[in-house]
């Protein structure tokens, strides 16, 4: 059965509309005493074009010293062309023209996409256009602005400019809104004003139902035993958008006016956070070094392939294998494995430290916790409270040994699945595992949901899992005894394989272990996973549906997996393999105005 949704709802994100192409205006950058949608002052009222129809804010260019950007960044896209210019023109003894020719039309397009692109910000909505041949807007809503991120990379910050994406909840696999070319100093100021909610421009809502029986705003009901919205705080996720907030009328806020002259003013601020330079000792337990070596010498094994190279005509790479081949087999293997351990740790604590250099998690008076981070590339995300939906401690493997963890937030508008460092929905780094539990307590302002003790599944739980995971495991020695009495492999291979089965029985149990839930004041706590394990704490009014589902295997083993959805975090939140007697007061007691209408009371006998 899957009361409510039986998935996530999609927040509309940016809409991208085709429009004639015209030449674009050209208004001089914006700047302290030009700012876009600025407010009209105290009693002059609403700007009028022609017609008396109010004017709309003017379109805006990016900023001029995006003229020596765009150019560099089009030319390191174009460099495999280049190259094949290059080397086709060769042929003909050319290459050099052939080359600068390559050169001129790549720095021509990248300051023709600076001619074109233009924005514009209203009380409603954020609008880029761009395009030559074919024109395009993208448009979206503020109200459904849920983050915005500012990234500078090196040559940004030497510039003094930004790259300011507005977030809107959509899927991971698009973009958000993304304006490429801000001043600095502007780039800040639109963050704090999209990010403002006004009280004035808010709907009008009816505070009693015009049908009988219907719930009343702020939440009575009519009819007894009817369920009823739960105020004050936030409105179930589904009311308004994706999760609203109460302002002090009753009314959900919403976007209005951009609010120049407070966004002009300093935030104050309460620092939750700050890199401590001992945390760099977790750096070499994350393992994300190994995905960087892996992409080097994937890089540098194609270019020495189509170069045509031979590694053994370097001395030293020729003096190394010729001590590999020299070396008994044992030693060999040992000082590769070591060697590679060694490499994947630098790597990794300088991924660290490039990332993570001074980062900084704060909460800001304007209801929004801002994260800063970045050595060379800088990079700011400010999310809204009113969209965070809870909050996650992911503790893979190693860091786990080393009783380290991070935090990662689960609210709308931030991209999931690339993972939270690149996705912006990073709270904490690798950091101790008791330092990570208290920023997520003050993050919830609740330490309960990470602290809590949580319930376990039972044994028929725990004996699927010893199941599974003995049964893959002693598939390895039973395929290579096969293939040591057909093929005639070595007798030491499936012995030596045996040791699959001790792994895969203290792996059931770690999973086992890691296996639990709990519902706590406004979250539902879920833990599950043994290489990468979870602890999320979702918040009970951010789930818009239930999933209710069963194997074969599980049916026949009285269990079931029960999948909270949102249309935060990454959508999908599952429990797996919990009894069929629990489930369901588990769903009642977790959203109880959400499941209670689909229960049946079933007569005493």
């Amino acid at each position: 059965m899957a009361p409510g949704a039986p998935g996530p709802a999609a927040t509309p994100g940016p809409t991208a509309t085709p429009t004639p192409a015209a030449a674009p205006d050209a208004p001089g950058p914006i700047g302290p005493a030009d700012p876009v949608g600025a407010p009209a002052p105290a009693g002059a009222g609403p700007a009028a074009g022609a017609g008396g129809v109010p004017a709309q804010p003017d379109w805006r260019r990016l900023s001029p010293r995006m003229l020596a950007v765009h150019p560099v960044q089009e030319t390191a896209r174009a460099l495999p062309a280049l190259l094949a210019v290059l080397v086709a023109g060769s042929s003909s003894g050319h290459s050099a023209l052939w080359t600068l020719a390559g050169v001129a039309v790549t720095i021509g397009l990248g300051i023709l996409r600076w001619a074109t692109t233009s924005y514009q910000v209203s009380a409603e909505q954020v609008q880029v256009r761009r395009g030559f041949l074919r024109r395009r807007v993208l448009s979206t809503p503020r109200d459904r602005v849920r983050t915005v991120d500012l990234t500078s990379h090196a040559l940004h910050r030497v510039l003094g400019l930004s790259r300011l994406t507005i977030g809107t909840g959509q899927s991971d696999r698009k973009e958000g809104l993304r304006l490429d070319g801000l001043t600095v100093a502007e780039a800040e100021r639109l963050r704090v004003a999209l990010l403002r909610r006004t009280a004035s421009g808010q709907p009008t809502l009816p505070t009693q139902s015009t049908l009988p029986g219907q719930s009343t705003l702020p939440g009575q009901s009519t009819l007894p035993g009817q369920p009823t919205l739960p105020v004050p705080g936030r409105i179930p996720a589904g009311e308004f958008g994706a999760g609203g907030q109460f302002g002090e009328s009753g009314q959900p806020t919403v976007a209005g006016p951009l609010d120049w002259s407070r966004a002009d003013r300093p935030a104050r601020e309460t620092v939750l956070a700050a890199l401590r330079p001992g945390w760099v000792r977790y750096a070499p337990f994350t393992l994300s070094g190994l995905v960087t070596i892996g992409i080097v010498f994937g890089f540098i094994y194609r270019l020495v392939n189509e170069a045509h190279l031979d590694p053994s005509r370097f001395g030293a790479l020729r003096d190394l294998a010729h001590h590999l081949s020299q070396a008994p087999l044992g030693l060999a293997v040992t000082e590769v494995v070591l060697a590679a351990i060694v490499l994947v740790a630098l790597a990794s604590t300088f991924g660290y430290v490039l990332a993570f250099w001074s980062f900084r998690l704060a909460r800001q008076d304007g209801g929004t916790l801002h994260v800063s981070r970045g050595l060379i590339t800088t990079r700011a995300t400010t999310i809204e409270e009113r969209r965070l939906r809870g909050a996650e401690l992911s503790e893979p493997l190693l860091l786990r040994m080393v009783v380290g963890a991070r935090c990662i937030a689960i609210a709308t508008g931030l991209r999931v699945g690339r993972g939270a460092e690149r996705g912006g929905s990073l709270l904490l780094p690798p950091a101790p595992r008791r330092e990570v539990v208290r920023v997520a307590a003050e993050v919830l302002r609740d330490p309960q949901p990470m602290t809590i003790a949580l319930r376990s599944h039972g044994p028929r739980a725990r004996r699927r899992r010893y199941v599974r995971a003995l049964t893959l495991a002693a598939i390895v020695p039973a395929v290579l005894g096969v293939l040591w009495g057909v093929a005639g492999w070595p007798v030491w291979a499936p012995l030596v394989a045996l040791v699959t089965l001790p792994a895969g029985a203290l792996l059931a149990a770690d999973r086992y272990r890691s296996l639990g839930h709990a519902v706590t004041g406004g979250y539902l706590v879920l833990r599950q996973g043994s290489m990468i394990r979870r602890r999320c704490a979702l918040a009970r009014d951010g789930i818009i549906g239930w999933h209710l589902r069963q194997s074969i295997f599980q049916r026949r083993a009285g269990l079931v997996t029960v999948i909270a959805t949102t249309a935060a975090g990454r959508q999908r939140y599952a429990l797996p393999d919990v009894e069929v007697g629990t489930s369901v007061p588990l769903v009642d007691r977790a959203t109880p105005d959400l499941f209670t209408p689909f229960l049946v009371e079933t007569p005493s006998r």
